[in-house]
C-alpha cells in the first residue's frame, strides 16, 4: 500500500497489515486486534469465489445479493466472537465501521448487507450512529444542516436508520441546528451529538460522556441495566495534563513522505503519548531526507539550508522506516550528524539499518558500504536480502508481525528502559536485514548488537555505548505504543532528548559537519508555512504549524 495514498501500513500482532485506523481503535481502546478485525472488498470476493470454486453452491449463479451480502454478514458474526481484550468470552458489544461516503459504489455491497443484518437481529440489537459534517459559511457563520439531511435521506433509502447523529463541526452546534436534524432526521434530540473541534483529540470521549452518548447507545442495545458508569477518572487526568504541557522538545522527523503527516502516524503518536509522559510540548521538524544531501545545495540551497538548520536545531533525530533509495544519503547524513554530535537519535528498521551503515562507512572506512536493497551488486552489503523472502511476490510476504527479541547485554540501555526484562515482543515489518557476516567486524569498532532473535543470527537492535543515547531497532515500537503507556523506546528518546546539549568539540573549536558550524547557522530564509504543511487554518490532520515544525496537538 502506497502511504502516499493510504497513508501508513498499520502491522497488527498477528502480521496482518491493515489500514491506519485500525491503529486508532487499538490505541484509544487499549486492545488488540487481529487481520480478521479489516474487511475489505477484496477479502469477501475472494473467500466467495473460493467457496464457488469447492463447490458450496452447487453450480448456483454467484450474485452480490445474497453471496456476497451473506459472507459480509458471517464475517461480522464469526469475527465478534473473538475477544480483543484480553478477556474470556465474546464481547457484549461489537463495533463496526462502515469507512467511506453515503453513495460511493464501492461501499453499496456492505450497506446492503448491514440493513439486512440490521432487519434480521432486530430492534435492541443494533444501533447506528451516522457521522456527518456540519459545515459553517464564513459569509454568514450560519451552521448549514443540509448535507446531514441529505445523507441521512439517502442512508434511510438505502434501509439503514439512524439511532445517534455525531456531527462534526468546527464549534458546537446551536440549540436550533440541533433541533432542525432531530426533526428532518427523525432522530431524539438527545441523540444529536456535536463533536466540535477541540483542543486535542482526547478530549472527545469526555465530550460525547458530557453529552450522555453511552446513554443513547445502551438504550438503543436495550443494556441500560448491564453496563455500569464510564470511569474516565485517569483520561481526564492525563487530558488536563496534556493541556499544561508548556516546555516545548522538539524531534526532527528524517523521512521521505514528510509532505504526507499520515504516512508516519504512529509514529507521531508514540512521540505524543512519550512527550506528554515526560510533561513536554512535542514540537516536530519535518526534514525530508533528500533535502539534506549534497545534491540539494546545488539544486535549491534554500531547501538544503533550511533542512540542515531544522535537523540542527532538534533535541532529538528520528528516522523512522521506508522502502527504497530516495533520501537515503539524506538519512545516513542525519545518523551521521546525531552520532558525531551526541544528539539522541533513534532509528527504527530502516532507520536501524541506515545507522549501521553509517557506521561502516565511517568509522570502518568502507566506503561502499550499502544495503542489497538499494544496490543489489553490492561489493560490501552492510544489510541483505532476508533468505526466506520472496523475491517474486510483493504482497504479505515480508517478516511480519510479532516476534520475540532477546537480551545479549543486561545492563544495555534498550534493556533497561524495557524493566530489565530477557526478551521482548514487537511488531515487524521487513525484507531486509543486518548481514550477520559483518557484526563481528562492527562490535570491534564499538557497535554493540544488544538484541537478537530466538535463532541469534538475526540482529533486532543496536546501540552505540559511547553515545547518550544512540538506539536502532529492527522493529517498530511505536505500534504497541499507547496514551498513559508509551512505547519505552519512545520514552527513552524524549528524556535523552529533554537533557541539556553536550558539546563535542574538535582541537578547541566547534565541528564542521557538511559545510555548516555545529551550534550556530546562518539566517535563513524559511520555506512557506514551514516545511511544506500549507493548510487555510493552519492545521493538517490533528498537527499544527508553527513556522518551523509542527506542534502534535493530541490524537491518540
Amino acid at each position: 500500500m502506497s502511504p502516499f495514498e493510504h497513508g501508513e501500513v498499520y502491522v497488527l500482532d498477528d502480521g496482518g497489515e491493515v489500514d491506519l485506523d485500525l491503529g486508532n481503535y487499538e490505541r484509544f481502546l487499549d486492545i488488540k486486534l487481529t487481520r480478521d478485525n479489516n474487511i475489505t472488498t477484496g477479502k469477501i470476493y475472494q473467500s466467495v469465489i473460493e467457496k464457488e470454486r469447492r463447490g458450496d453452491y452447487l453450480g448456483k449463479t454467484v450474485q452480490v445479493v445474497p453471496h456476497i451480502t451473506d459472507a459480509i454478514q458471517e464475517w461480522i458474526e464469526r469475527v465478534a466472537q473473538i475477544p480483543v481484550d484480553g478477556k474470556e468470552g465474546p464481547a457484549d458489544v461489537c463495533v463496526i465501521e462502515l469507512g467511506g461516503t453515503i453513495g460511493d459504489i464501492e461501499s453499496m455491497p456492505f450497506i446492503e448487507a448491514l440493513g439486512q443484518f440490521s432487519y434480521r437481529v432486530g430492534p435492541g440489537n443494533f444501533c447506528l450512529v451516522h457521522v456527518s459534517l456540519v459545515p459553517i459559511l464564513n459569509v454568514v457563520g450560519e451552521q448549514k444542516t443540509k448535507p446531514t439531511q441529505h445523507s441521512v435521506r439517502q442512508l434511510r433509502g438505502l434501509g439503514l436508520f439512524p439511532n445517534l447523529l455525531a456531527c462534526r463541526c468546527s464549534k458546537e452546534l446551536d440549540d436550533n441546528a440541533k433541533a432542525k436534524l432531530a426533526q428532518f432526521c427523525h432522530v431524539p434530540l438527545s441523540n444529536v451529538l456535536t463533536l466540535h473541534d477541540v483542543p486535542n483529540i482526547w478530549h472527545i470521549p469526555l465530550l460525547l460522556k458530557d453529552q450522555k452518548a453511552h446513554e443513547s447507545i445502551l438504550k438503543a442495545l436495550n443494556l441500560p441495566g448491564v453496563a455500569t458508569k464510564p470511569n474516565l477518572k485517569e483520561w481526564t487526568v492525563r487530558t488536563k495534563n496534556y493541556d499544561k504541557c508548556h516546555e516545548t522538545v522538539r524531534i526532527a522527523m528524517v523521512g521521505k513522505y514528510t509532505g504526507l503527516s499520515d504516512a508516519y502516524l504512529s509514529v507521531l503518536k508514540a512521540l505524543l503519548h512519550a512527550s506528554v509522559a515526560h510533561n513536554r510540548k512535542l514540537i516536530v521538524d519535518w526534514v525530508p531526507a533528500g533535502d539534506l544531501e549534497d545534491v540539494t545545495y546545488g539544486e535549491d540551497p534554500n531547501a538544503y539550508r533550511a533542512a540542515w538548520s531544522l535537523l540542527k536545531g532538534a533535541n532529538g533525530v528520528l528516522v523512522p522506516g521506508g522502502f527504497g533509495d530516495r533520501g537515503v544519503q539524506g538519512k545516513i547524513l542525519a545518523a551521521k550528524y546525531a552520532r558525531e554530535h551526541n544528539v539522541p537519535y533513534l532509528g527504527i528498521c530502516l532507520g536501524m539499518q541506515i545507522a549501521v551503515i553509517e557506521f561502516a562507512r565511517s568509522v570502518l572506512d568502507l566506503h561502499d558500504a550499502t544495503s542489497t536493497e538499494f544496490d543489489p551488486e553490492a561489493k560490501t552489503p552492510c544489510v541483505i536480502f532476508m533468505p526466506e523472502g520472496s523475491k517474486t511476490h510483493m504482497g504479505g510476504t515480508m517478516r511480519l508481525g510479532s516476534r520475540t527479541t532477546y537480551f545479549q547485554v543486561d545492563d544495555c540501555k534498550s534493556a533497561k528502559l524495557y524493566g530489565n526484562a530477557s526478551s521482548v515482543d514487537e511488531r515487524h515489518r521487513h525484507r531486509y536485514e543486518v548481514n550477520p557476516d559483518m557484526v563481528s567486524q562492527l562490535e570491534s569498532a564499538g557497535l554493540s548488537f544488544v538484541g537478537k532473535d530466538e535463532t541469534g543470527s538475526r540482529m533486532e537492535i543496536v546501540e552505540l555505548p559511547s553515545h547518550p543515547f544512540f538506539i536502532g531497532v529492527q522493529f517498530h515500537p511505536e505500534f504497541k505504543s499507547r496514551p498513559g503507556k508509551p512505547s519505552p523506546l519512545f520514552s527513552g528518546l524524549i528524556e535523552a532528548a529533554c537533557e541539556p546539549k553536550r558539546p563535542v568539540l574538535s582541537n578547541g573549536h566547534a565541528k564542521l559537519t557538511n559545510g555548516i558550524y555545529n551550534g550556530h547557522s546562518p539566517i535563513l530564509k524559511a520555506h512557506q508555512n514551514g516545511n511544506g504543511f500549507i493548510s487555510s487554518n493552519g492545521s493538517l490532520n490533528g498537527v499544527f504549524t508553527n513556522g518551523n515544525g509542527v506542534y502534535v496537538d493530541g490524537s491518540c
